[in-house]
Parts: structure tokens; C-alpha cells; sequence
């Protein structure tokens, strides 16, 4: 374990070079301590903890710094920018490292920054890392302050701390005071506003500096409730008690808030100032201080997601768009047999997406590297089939000019897709079939058999059961093929993915056409979802492109863009306008409810007895009653 650790190439053994980089500081060995965690960023750059890489760059940059390098400000850019969420106590880190490597340019800068890194190791409780911040600005001469004594019966002890900017926090007064200084502090700040938007008594801290720092609204407080008394706050940050008084007297005041933390709602508190220039900038503070909660809260959002859906399921990763459980359920199991050798039926009607999810279990399985050879046995003619799929010696039969391999030779070490399997003759079944059994195909003209690595996947929109019992498809061949079947179900049994697939193809349309900004209105969004869709997959994906390529740039597609087959399925018209199918019945409202229940009653079970004909149990059990039951329905409404 030591020899790992002063490796530094095992995950503790990197955060030790943290720890061991500060202890050779102390003792004066800054190179030693620089070479050290020079060499440890280079191996966690693989180790993906960004928390991790953050705090080995600021080390770095730290002990460039303290030698006067000017390379410094390079590697805390890149520790700064390791984690698109640091926690507060890297902000805090990174605080303190901005503080020491600018102490010598801008003291004035380097106090800012030391005070920030104390006020959020305070806010989280950690009193060790406070008081080296607090040594550290000691050393390079500059004071920050010290923690003020709780008064008597505080509640809140986390504010203790929370020291004004106009309090031992403000910069010292030999600090450069010239416009630039002021405008590169009040930018530190409106960054360090945004970081800390999450803290809210910090980000408070932030947008008081920059109040202050343009003079926009000098009696700006921030205010903390607690959840009892939301009505009345129970302390004033930022000022004496004598302008707490007088902001809170004043009723032109402005409350911003800043969010809820550790039970507290905080606000920021200012009185707009008078004068037209200054006015204005406080309302821009206070557009930057909305601006910065509503970022963390989108983040917090994005953070709640990526907890709920981390990453995408193995699933998922195949490329396939689906949201049902039916759909779920058939790719898992399509996940699971892909990386096996025996054969796949997958079953479904026209346009359901068979081909895809054939495509996606090669891609899933080890034969992805040589690839899938797709091949519609209804699209050559039956006295060819024999050829293209076995392929041919060179004049095996007139017309045979040149040697063919055949489409199963072609997907040698791949996967054969054989679509519309039931279309393929019966003289050619026991040739495959002997594929299936054996590894080896005779291709026509040739002396002796040839072994073949292939996997096959058949599909088809046919019943195979069915064409088995007309004698159209060998029953041994249905069986050898049908060791794993897949169903895939029609798009109109899983209408939840209905939304997923058309945002996939406007995408794909967008990226076609050139048209962006195309989206679709409600209404035309509830036409789609419900249309019975005959044509599947395949018919929604031509109908976006359909409306697509008609539609303006930036449109919104309404209904009256729809195929006009799509947009009258929604039109609806009185009951009394078209034959009732043989499932309906007309009922009237204005009749007493026991003559409604009555013909209800008498209708159903006259239609029951109709369809199940003599079998009487089969029409009680259609109509959920026993055979008793349905006698004495009969008697009652005198139905024979």
C-alpha cells in the first residue's frame, strides 16, 4: 500500500500526493513538490474524478505560484474549470489558491479572495481549512477578520462568520483603487455569484460586493427568515442595525430572492437609489442575482435527471427508440440471445421495425466487425432464389457467365438477414434447412459442399404456423428457425413512443432539408398519437417527411398539414348519420335508467347467443356470467 501511495498511481495514492505536496511546501522543497504533482496530473487525467483532477491542478498551480511562475494562473484555470459542479469545497480551494498566486500583483484582489474561501469553509463547518486560509492571508500581510461572537440565544449559528463587505472583509486601503481593479473585482464577483448560487447566505455575500462595488445601493442587506417566521426576518447581513431599521422601514424596498438553505429563505434586500445611473445598475445586479439561482436550478434539475437516469441502459445503447414495456422487454430479450449463434424468427407487421431490431441484436453480438447482409427473398424471382442465396459456378446453367458466391458466402463471419422468409419455395427450403443443421451450403455446379460461418435472422410479416398447415413452408424448417422468436407489436400498441419517434424524425427531416425550428402544434401532436397507422414505423417516418418538406422554415405543422387520411381519423360527426357497427347499440338518454339497463342487457346477450351460436357456456363466459346466470337472464327479459 505505501509503495502505491508514493507511486501516486492508485486513486489514494493521487489524493496523497495532495497532502504530501502541501507537507513538502512547508518544508521549503517547492520543486520537489511541484515535479510531484506535475507527474500526478498527468496520470489523473484517466481517473476520472474531476474532483480529484481540480484539486491536483490548484496544488499545482499553488506551488507555481509561490515561485513566482506566471504559468500558475494556467493550471487553476484548469483546476477551476475540472468540474462543471464543484462542491463548496473546492470553490473554497479555489478561493484560497486565487488568493495566494495573486497576493503579490493585487493585494487588494488576493484579500477578496481569501475571504471568500473563509466564508465557505465556515459555511460548511470546516474550521481547520478556515484558519490555514486565515494563516495564509496572514502571511502574505493581509487580514481578513475573525469569526465575531455569537450573540446571546443565536439560533442560526451557521451565519456566524457572515461578515459585511463593508466590515473587516473590505479591501485594505493601500489596495489599488483605479476603475480596472473595481471592474476586475466586481466581475470575480458576479462569477463567484453564479458558483455560490447555491448557498444562498454566499451568494448573498456576492451580490452585496456588487452593490457596493457600484456604489448602486449602499443599504443593501440581506435578510434571513426562518421557515417558523417567514413573515419577519430574524437577521440582517451587510449592515448595522441602524440601516437594517431604516431598510426595513422603507417601503419602496426590493426583495430578490436568493433561495432556501438549512432551513432559511434568504433575500436580498435594497431600496433603489434615486439617481437614474445608479437605479439601473441595481436592477442589473438584481437581474444577475435571478439569473444565477435560476441557472442552479436548472442545473439542480439536471442533476436530478442524470441521478434518476445516469447513463443510458445497455438497452438503449442499441441504438433503438422505445419507451413501452413491450418494447423494453423484447430488445432486453433481444440483448440477451445476441451474443449466441441460433437462429432468430422475429415476426411483425410491415413497417414495425423488424429490420432494426435484426440490425441492432449484430450489432450487439460478436459478429459485429463483419457485418450484416440483408436479403428480401420477395424481391427475386423463385427460379433465382437458389443462386442468389447459394450462389453458382461459372456456366452451372445457361445465363451463368460468371461464378456468383451467393449472399450467404457474402455475410461469411457476419449475420444473414433473410426478410419475408415465407416467401421463399419450397425447392429451396430443404437447402437451407440443411444450412441451418449443418454449417455447409452445395452451390449449384459445384463438385462438393462448402462450410459457411453464418448466423441467421429471418423475418417475416406472414404466419409461418399458418403456412405450414396450407403446406406452403416445410414444418421442420419453421421449427428449426423458430428457436427464438421475437414479436415485434405494431406502432398502434405502443402509441407512448409515438412523441420519441416523430421528434426523431423531424431531427432527421431537419438535418434533410435544411429546415430548422419545424415543431408541432397540440392538436396535430394528438391526430398523430391517435391514428390507427396501417403502414407502422414506416408510414409515421414518410408522413414527417411528407410534412416536412412542405413546411416553411420555423413553422408549426397544425392538422390541416396531415396526409388528408391522417387528419379526417379525428373528425367526428352525430351518432344518427352512420350505420351502427354490429358491436353498437344507440341508447336514449331521456327514458327511465331501468329501460336503458334493460336494452343494454337484452342486446348484449342476443349478440352473445348469435356469435357463440349453440355453445351456451361460450356466451355466458363472453358475457362474464355462469351458465345459471345467463338462464336467468334469459327467463327475466324472455329471451329463448
Amino acid at each position: 500500500m505505501s509503495s502505491k501511495l508514493d507511486a501516486g498511481r492508485s486513486y489514494y495514492g493521487l489524493w496523497h500526493c495532495v497532502t504530501r505536496s502541501r507537507w513538502l511546501r512547508r518544508c521549503g522543497r517547492h520543486d520537489e513538490a511541484t515535479r510531484l504533482l506535475g507527474d500526478a496530473v498527468q496520470v489523473a487525467q484517466s481517473a476520472r474524478d474531476r474532483n480529484l483532477l481540480a484539486a491536483l491542478n490548484l496544488s499545482w498551480a499553488e506551488c507555481q505560484g509561490l515561485k513566482a511562475n506566471l504559468d500558475c494562473s494556467r493550471a487553476w484555470i484548469e483546476g477551476a474549470k475540472a468540474t462543471p459542479n464543484p462542491s463548496l469545497e473546492i470553490l473554497a480551494e479555489s478561493s484560497r489558491v486565487a488568493g495566494q498566486i495573486t497576493a503579490r500583483g493585487d493585494p487588494g484582489a488576493a484579500h477578496q479572495h481569501f475571504a471568500r474561501a473563509a466564508r465557505a469553509l465556515h459555511t460548511v463547518g470546516n474550521v481547520t481549512a478556515r484558519r490555514e486560509v486565515l494563516a495564509n492571508a496572514a502571511a502574505a500581510g493581509l487580514i481578513v477578520g475573525v469569526d465575531p461572537a455569537p450573540p446571546p440565544g443565536e439560533e442560526f449559528p451557521h451565519r456566524r462568520g457572515f461578515e459585511p463587505w463593508t466590515g473587516p472583509d473590505a479591501p485594505p486601503a493601500t489596495s489599488t483603487t483605479n476603475a480596472a481593479a473595481r471592474t476586475a473585482r466586481a466581475l470575480e464577483a458576479a462569477a463567484a455569484l453564479a458558483d455560490f448560487a447555491g448557498y444562498p447566505p454566499l451568494a448573498g455575500a456576492e451580490a452585496l460586493a456588487l452593490l457596493h462595488a457600484a456604489a448602486a445601493a449602499p443599504s443593501a442587506v440581506v435578510a434571513e427568515h426562518a421557515e417558523r417566521h417567514a413573515a419577519r426576518p430574524v437577521a440582517w447581513f451587510g449592515c448595522d442595525a441602524v440601516e437594517a431599521a431604516a431598510v426595513a422601514l422603507d417601503e419602496a424596498r426590493v426583495h430578490t430572492p436568493l433561495g432556501t438553505w438549512r432551513d432559511c429563505r434568504y433575500e436580498l434586500v435594497f431600496t433603489p437609489p434615486v439617481e437614474p445611473a445608479a437605479r439601473i445598475t441595481a436592477f442589473a445586479v438584481e437581474r444577475l442575482v435571478k439569473t444565477a439561482v435560476d441557472l442552479h436550478a436548472a442545473r439542480e434539475r439536471e442533476r436530478d435527471q442524470a441521478a434518476l437516469w445516469p447513463e443510458a441502459t445497455p438497452e438503449q445503447q442499441l441504438g433503438m427508440i422505445f419507451a413501452s414495456e413491450a418494447m423494453t422487454d423484447l430488445v432486453k430479450t433481444a440483448r440477451r440471445i445476441a451474443p449466441s449463434t441460433v437462429p432468430i424468427l422475429i415476426t411483425g407487421e410491415t413497417g414495425t421495425g423488424k429490420e432494426l431490431l435484426a440490425r441492432a441484436i449484430h450489432e450487439a453480438s460478436p459478429r459485429r466487425e463483419k457485418g450484416l447482409v440483408p436479403f428480401n427473398c420477395s424481391t427475386v424471382p423463385k427460379e433465382m432464389l437458389d443462386s442468389h442465396l447459394f450462389g453458382h459456378r461459372r456456366g452451372a446453367f445457361t445465363g451463368a457467365v460468371d461464378a456468383s458466391p451467393g449472399v450467404i458466402r457474402a455475410a461469411a463471419g457476419g449475420t444473414l438477414f433473410l426478410d419475408e422468409i415465407g416467401e421463399l419455395g419450397l425447392d429451396v427450403q430443404p437447402k437451407l434447412l440443411r444450412f441451418l443443421e449443418s454449417g455447409e451450403i452445395h452451390p449449384l455446379g459445384e463438385p462438393r459442399p462448402v462450410h459457411v460461418d453464418v448466423r441467421i435472422i429471418a423475418a417475416t410479416n406472414a404466419r409461418l404456423d399458418q403456412l405450414v398447415d396450407e403446406g406452403r413452408f416445410r414444418d421442420d424448417l419453421y421449427y428449426r428457425l423458430h428457436v427464438v422468436r421475437l414479436h415485434v407489436p405494431p406502432l398502434r400498441e405502443r402509441r407512448e413512443e409515438i412523441p420519441l419517434l416523430i421528434n426523431h424524425y423531424l431531427d432527421l427531416a431537419a438535418q434533410e432539408t435544411g429546415k430548422t425550428g419545424l415543431r408541432l402544434a397540440e392538436e396535430t401532436m394528438e391526430f398523430l398519437v391517435l391514428y390507427h397507422w396501417p403502414g407502422n414505423i414506416r408510414q409515421l417516418a414518410n408522413e414527417i417527411r411528407r410534412i416536412s418538406a412542405l413546411a416553411e422554415p420555423g413553422a408549426v405543422l397544425m392538422p390541416e398539414h396531415l396526409s388528408p387520411a391522417i387528419a379526417a381519423s379525428r373528425r367526428t360527426r352525430p351518432a344518427s348519420e352512420r350505420e351502427p357497427r354490429p358491436t353498437e347499440i344507440t341508447v336514449r338518454l331521456d327514458q327511465p335508467m331501468s329501460a336503458a339497463i334493460e336494452h343494454v342487457e337484452r342486446a348484449q346477450i342476443q349478440y352473445a347467443m348469435a356469435d357463440a351460436g349453440t355453445r351456451v357456456e361460450d356466451a355466458a363466459r363472453a358475457l362474464g356470467l355462469s351458465r345459471k346466470g345467463l338462464y336467468l337472464k334469459r327467463q327475466r327479459l324472455g329471451i329463448k
